[in-house]
């Protein structure tokens, strides 16, 4: 039997909301130490959770399959329910029986019947405790008869800078792994080390590469031009901080083992660590601004669980992409390399240049930090040249000049209304670098300058520590409804156009998870913000010199973008192509062929 995917229990380092694993009903218990759980008599235990459902149309949809099994460990005496939940009709019970299970032997159930006849289905199962002396249930797993065509040669590429501890741990979770994992023999790991600091030691799976700090752009290009020398057929970006079960790899490997499209390509989805029971990208699309899918959808839910896997299996938006934090794919299906981006928008552009069939798994997932913790000028001028560009490459992201350009005023409106003028500035600087053409980021490819030229920009949006304590506030317009607020914020850009609204209108003290929108600074002149830890602050205010400065070099950036936008977006059609390509980064990595 070759498994398709195991049952995930929680993992203290990772996850424990045990509603994202399975769902209690009576007298039950986890114990983390054994890896078990433990059902009373009639406690119940069901598996229709993000982490255990098993999405039978999607491995179907995707992989070459003619046999299913579900087979489960421990010992005691139980009613196990398989269940299918179809799309827009009612729940089906497939099969109701009592088992004994047997601690020396599986408990094997054949559900490939259902394979002629799963539609839009998702399959769960559910167990029941007969046993005075109670069941435990160690584990279980949903297997297949069949065998893959061929084996991928994965190379799991990891790309380091200056994470030395973040990254040693990864490795060493990743080494304990591949002493389990059937294909271990299958698997590489290659670690590329920006910083040449990280002293990961080979081994019989890990490769060590020294790099230039050309960002992730550059450690991941020199992944893949690594992978494909190895041989490798499949390559796995994924983040040095590797926070997730490692059966995200193992369902991963067989996924693309059984698939059937040689474009299958695999992306992680991203719960973030301040709610972990929350999704925040099952996956996104790009337009305008990146729109993550099924952001917010409480994953504790079984509805709401069901429902993602049923949306997930629909067309996707023709510019969906997937995250670097984890993203696999066949390396014979690349036909652009990274752009030499540095760091942000480099996953995007990959997905949509790269022709591509995408899938999400649930269960493969990475639990990630709050993005606003990590937002800063250097990353707003990132991400605004990238926006840009997406538009002026991508054929499916075409739109007029001045559509194009109202991408980079809203990224620098967006800034201004919060009163971050020293970001405003740094993204003026990014539409404006955009504007020099291609070569310039071949020129800036390790992005020395512009981050010296950033920081320099940096007076007072810079985190400095903070001595808990009371904050003097005055809220009187921020107190208004939000329709009004609203119209207040807008109509007036924010106090912008109102004389005397610096000394008049609100101070307010504001955290992470507002620190990203405008409409929190809706009725503000002065705006003190704490980070998660409410252990460092900065403060922002209101300034009109400041902002209709940057508006007026904003109006002018505007004119020459649209006067020269023909030739601009022409210059980077071929830019492009030149730039992603393997001769390329072999040649500004100093690679010998």
């Amino acid at each position: 039997m070759i498994t398709l995917q195991n049952i995930i229990f929680p993992e203290p380092e990772i996850c424990t909301e045990h509603a994202l694993y399975f769902r209690e009903t009576g007298a039950t218990g986890f114990s983390q130490t054994r890896r078990e759980i433990w059902l009373g008599e009639g406690g119940a235990i069901d598996f229709d959770t993000y982490f255990n459902l098993f999405s039978l149309s999607k491995w179907l949809k995707a992989c070459n399959l003619s046999t299913i099994f579900l087979e489960l460990h421990g010992h005691g005496r139980a009613e196990l329910q398989v269940l299918q939940a179809l799309a827009d009709r009612s729940w089906e019970i497939l099969h109701c029986d009592i088992i004994t299970l047997d601690a020396s032997k599986p408990c094997v159930l054949d559900l490939s019947q259902l394979i002629d006849r799963a539609g839009h289905s998702i399959i769960s199962f559910k167990l029941r405790s007969l046993d005075p002396a109670g069941v435990h249930l160690t584990g279980g797993r949903f297997t297949t008869a069949d065998q893959p065509w061929a084996l991928p040669q994965l190379a799991v590429s990891i790309t380091t800078f200056k994470r030395e501890d973040e990254v040693r741990q990864t490795v060493s979770r990743l080494e304990d792994f591949l002493t389990t994992f059937e294909y271990a023999n299958h698997i590489r790991v290659q670690v590329v080390d920006n910083g040449n600091s990280a002293d990961i030691p080979a081994s019989d799976h890990v490769v060590p590469i020294s790099n230039p700090n050309y960002g992730g752009a550059g450690g991941f290009a020199r992944g893949l031009l690594a992978a494909t020398e190895a041989g490798c057929s499949h390559c796995l970006f994924m983040d040095d901080d590797a926070s997730f079960h490692m059966e995200n790899i193992a369902r991963t490997y067989m996924f693309l083992a059984f698939s059937k499209d040689p474009r299958t390509a695999v992306s992680g989805a991203m719960i973030n660590n301040t709610h972990k029971w929350a999704m925040w990208e099952n996956g996104a699309y790009f337009d305008g601004s990146c729109h993550p899918i099924a952001c917010g959808t409480d994953l504790r839910r079984a509805d709401s669980v069901i429902q993602l896997e049923f949306n997930s299996l629909r067309n996707k938006p023709a510019t969906f992409y997937g995250g670097w934090w984890f993203f696999a794919f066949a390396i014979d299906q690349v036909k652009h390399h990274p752009f030499p981006f540095f760091v942000r928008g480099d996953d995007i552009s990959f997905s949509l240049m790269n022709d591509f069939n995408i899938f999400t798994l649930n269960g493969v997932v990475s639990f990630q930090d709050d993005f606003s913790e990590k937002e800063s000028a250097q990353t707003l001028y990132l991400d605004l040249r990238n926006h840009i560009i997406q538009h002026l490459v991508t054929p499916e992201l075409a739109r007029s000049p001045l559509g194009t350009a109202k991408v980079a005023i809203r990224f620098i409106m967006r800034s201004l209304l919060r009163f971050h003028y020293e970001s405003a500035r740094a993204q003026l600087l990014a539409w404006q670098d955009v504007m020099r053409g291609p070569d310039f980021f071949d020129e800036n490819i390790d992005m020395a300058k512009r981050r010296a030229d950033i920081k320099a920009l940096m007076q007072n949006e810079v985190w400095q520590d903070f001595t808990a304590g009371p904050l003097s506030e005055r809220r009187r317009l921020t107190k208004r409804g939000r329709p009004a607020r609203t119209r207040l914020g807008l109509w007036t850009l924010n106090g912008h156009l109102v004389p005397f609204s610096g000394r008049r209108w609100d101070k307010v003290t504001l955290g992470m998870a507002e620190r990203g929108i405008v409409y929190p600074a809706f009725g503000a002149a002065k705006i003190t913000y704490l980070n998660g830890n409410r252990d460092k602050s900065y403060t922002v205010s209101q300034s009109k010199w400041a902002f209709f400065k940057i508006c007026i070099q904003m109006a002018g950036t505007m004119r020459r973008f649209l006067r020269d936008h023909d030739k601009l977006k022409s210059a980077y059609q071929t830019g492009y192509a030149r730039l992603t390509t393997p001769d390329y980064w072999k040649a500004k990595l100093s690679l010998k062929d």
